[in-house]
């Protein structure tokens, strides 16, 4: 297991592994567009040149993920590697679709590049893997960058994992931005994805913004990466309509089959809860085929507290 260099490090290690740091989308979009797009030219150069043919590479999409995601699109058979970094043990997953190894092994055994590939059904053979593996490595160099903006990765890629082997292999959730590069010929075409932590990226791309002078993130920093992600949290919420008051002996003789009635403001007084603390009060309706609620204003305990002591 690979040691962080500095206290700074250590600590965003940490928070990343408990709540998966992330930063603003528009900005990890933005720094990951502008990565993929420094890095199209020398990976299109590099491939040519390593597959002795035409394979042409374009930016199909940059998101922001979860690092998890990065075989969600890929099918049952795919290759997989994980690269790391010293901060990191997972700096950059590199997941490649079938298709796209097809298409790449075509391209390198000579095959029409006018012809489609003949798609592959099945779990990937130790050359496809290596092809695979030789791709991902050229991936890695074209997007690892250099000077301030390197991510440092530990060069060579390892093999690329096939099979069950990929489909087994645990994924460290956390906050990621998503790279997919499209791969094709004339004729056919293929995906790889690149999935790097947000937390490397920011302070690869942005450290100046990201950290103070020192290279120490500030107490405002960590306050709004915090509140950021658990503003993305997600929870369940409960709207519940209160019934009549009953007496423990009414509570009591009630029966299967029988009807209660509602009090006469029911609806109007609706709790809109979660986590079994009220936030507003609503009001029941009914819209089409669907039922609703709509918030009427913030719950008020102390209200509530007063309105519970006076009977009636």
């Amino acid at each position: 297991m690979t040691s962080p260099a500095s206290p700074s490090e250590t600590r965003a290690l940490i928070i990343e592994r408990l709540v998966g740091d992330s930063g603003e989308a528009a900005q990890v979009i933005g720094a990951g567009r502008g990565m993929a797009e420094r890095a199209l030219p020398v990976l299109q150069k590099a491939l040519t040149a390593e597959l002795g043919a035409a394979v042409t590479v374009d930016l199909q999409a940059v998101e922001v993920g979860r690092v998890p995601e990065a075989r969600s699109r890929a099918g049952d058979a795919f290759a997989l590697t994980i690269v790391s970094s010293p901060s990191s043990a997972d700096a950059m997953t590199l997941v490649m679709d079938a298709r796209a190894v097809a298409v790449m092994v075509s391209a390198l055994f000579g095959g029409d590049p006018d012809q489609p590939v003949a798609p592959i059904e099945r779990d990937l053979s130790q050359i496809e893997a290596d092809v695979a593996t030789a791709v991902f490595q050229e991936v890695a160099v074209a997007l690892n960058g250099s000077g301030k903006r390197s991510l440092d990765l530990r060069l060579p890629v390892p093999r690329a994992m096939a099979g069950n082997e990929a489909r087994r292999r645990v994924l460290r959730d956390g906050a990621a931005v998503r790279i997919v590069l499209g791969l094709s010929t004339p004729s056919d075409s293929g995906m790889l994805t690149v999935m790097i932590p947000q937390r490397l990226l920011l302070i690869s791309r942005d450290g100046e913004a990201a950290a103070g002078k020192d290279g120490d993130a500030t107490e405002f920093d960590w306050r709004a990466r915090f509140s950021e992600e658990v503003m993305r949290s997600t929870i369940r919420l409960e709207a519940a309509m209160p019934l009549a008051r009953l007496t423990l002996g009414d509570l009591a003789a009630l029966a299967p089959g029988q009807v209660i009635e509602f009090e006469e403001k029911a609806q109007l007084n609706a709790r809109l809860s979660a986590r079994d603390k009220t936030l507003f009060v609503c009001e029941f309706g009914k819209l089409g085929q669907n039922y609703t609620v709509r918030i009427s204003h913030p719950h008020d305990a102390g209200q509530d507290f007063i309105d519970g002591l006076m009977p009636g």
